[in-house]
């Protein structure tokens, strides 16, 4: 289960909707060991792409350091998909290489209803989650 802020859920949103019609890509990073999303990290898709992303290598690399640097890791690893469901690709299962983290996908096929959905991937197997978002 993924519990994340209504903050922080609609900052992955808006960050989706502002880049579509190409994907959006980033993290968001939380104490190591913790499983809580903190640290909002919007990041650039190097594709530029309506069906792919990739983060900048040197960009993932600095945003990696900050984290080990802060006693972080990320908790969340999210994108979007533009013109299909949120649910992982093939292509995306095989990047998922944080098997601790929630990927979160959002599609804004409909920009009216965008829709938000987590799930955990390991050794190739894709799993949905619940996602909480506690009243504040």
């Amino acid at each position: 289960m993924l519990t994340i802020s209504a903050e922080l859920r609609a900052k992955v949103l808006a960050h989706a909707l502002a880049d579509h019609p190409d994907e959006a890509c980033g993290v968001i990073a939380g104490p190591v060991g913790s499983d809580r999303p903190e640290r909002f990290i919007p990041m650039l898709n190097a594709e530029r792409s309506p069906t792919f992303y990739r983060f900048d290598s040197l960009e993932q690399l600095r945003v990696w350091r900050e984290m080990d640097d802060r006693d972080e890791e990320p908790v969340v690893i999210y994108h979007s998909h533009t013109a299909t469901e949120a649910y992982p690709s093939r292509t995306d299962v095989s990047y998922a290489s944080e098997p601790g983290a929630h990927y979160v996908l959002v599609s804004t096929r409909d920009a009216d209803r965008p829709e938000f959905r987590s799930f955990r991937i390991v050794d190739g197997a894709v799993t949905e989650e619940d996602v909480v978002v506690p009243a504040e």
